[in-house]
């Protein structure tokens, strides 16, 4: 079994995208650990609807191709298209982060995902979820990573958020 994390993200429908993957998420991989979640504004999106963005944990024995498969067809489920423009509006946007301590391309991705370490709404969520995990590349902390984290322009902030009755977030 390999620790396994996702990114989350949506700007259309936020609410409802993020418990409909949580759900899945939930049943098919069994207990979850959940970052707060974050709403935060649009990197490079033309279309200024904010984004919730949180980062997920579970524990999974499953192929990275085939963890890939199943956020792709999560996605596409919940009305993801092909063809459209890369910073189009989202339901729904999975991306594996990390399968436990594996680096490189496997199954046609690329381990751990590069946004890791560039974008506040994975990086923050991730630190807060999992701060002495260290990333399988740098080998420093995910606290150590964002504590040295320029954000710059990419401004986020905790939002109250409860699934399946339990509170997950709240603000600051």
């Amino acid at each position: 079994m390999a620790k396994i994390t996702v990114s989350i993200g949506s700007n259309v429908e936020r609410e409802r995208h993020v418990r409909i993957c949580l759900d899945a998420l939930a049943e098919t991989f069994g207990p979850l650990v959940i970052s707060r979640v974050f709403e935060s504004e649009p990197v490079g999106f033309e279309d200024g609807r904010n984004f919730y963005n949180l980062v997920v944990a579970f524990d999974s024995a499953r192929p990275v191709g085939e963890l890939q498969a199943w956020c792709k067809r999560l996605e596409f489920a919940n009305g993801r298209r092909d063809g459209v423009p890369k910073f189009s509006p989202r339901t729904l946007d999975i991306d594996l982060l990390t399968v436990g301590d594996l680096t490189g391309r496997h199954d046609d991705v690329e381990l751990p995902r590069g946004e890791i370490l560039h974008h506040a709404f994975v990086l923050k969520p991730l630190a807060e979820l999992l701060p002495e995990a260290r990333h399988p590349l740098t080998a420093r902390t995910y606290r150590a990573h964002w504590d040295a984290f320029e954000a710059g322009q990419q401004r986020l902030w905790p939002v109250e958020f409860v699934w399946q009755g339990r509170r997950i977030s709240a603000p600051d």
